[in-house]
């Protein structure tokens, strides 16, 4: 994830968007071949790791790594333990982000840079669908109140 899916999404999300600071608005987006060449190296990139993902026994990170927030997100090693008990759940979700990088990959070989921040989107949702499944699961779920708890106890 690390080296090739987080580059990979956070070059295409920043190729194209709109800054507006004491400066005024500026609007950023490819517009060389060289410019559009180097996003589509990155979805590229990004594609071949949905490829990757789907490796069986591939680890979700380094032995012995920790979670960058442990208060919210789960440890390597019980990431890992979800990924294995339910693989094809896995594989759904690679294969979403493999559908939403296509898209990205068609908008940058049309050098079209409005639908490329369109399906920027697609490719969000997708990484979000699968962390909130294995990253950080609780947190999909509402957390009840000790009195919520209690008066659901007693109905």
């Amino acid at each position: 994830m690390d080296s090739m899916v987080d580059p990979g999404s956070d070059y295409i999300w920043d190729s194209v968007e709109t800054v507006v600071s004491a400066k005024g608005v500026e609007e950023k987006a490819p517009h060389t071949d060289e410019e559009w060449k180097e996003v589509r190296r990155h979805a590229i990139m990004l594609l071949e790791a949905t490829n990757l993902l789907q490796i069986p026994g591939r680890h979700v990170a380094k032995a012995g790594e920790k979670a960058d927030d442990p208060k919210v997100e789960l440890a390597p090693e019980q990431i890992e333990d979800m990924i294995n008990k339910d693989r094809a759940a896995w594989i759904k979700y690679a294969h979403g982000l493999h559908d939403a990088t296509m898209e990205a990959l068609k908008a940058v070989e049309a050098k079209d840079k409005d639908k490329l921040l369109d399906v920027g989107n697609g490719i969000d949702e997708a990484c979000e669908k699968c962390h909130l499944q294995y990253w950080y699961p609780n947190e999909n779920k509402p957390q009840s109140t000790p009195s919520q708890r209690d008066a659901s106890r007693k109905s």
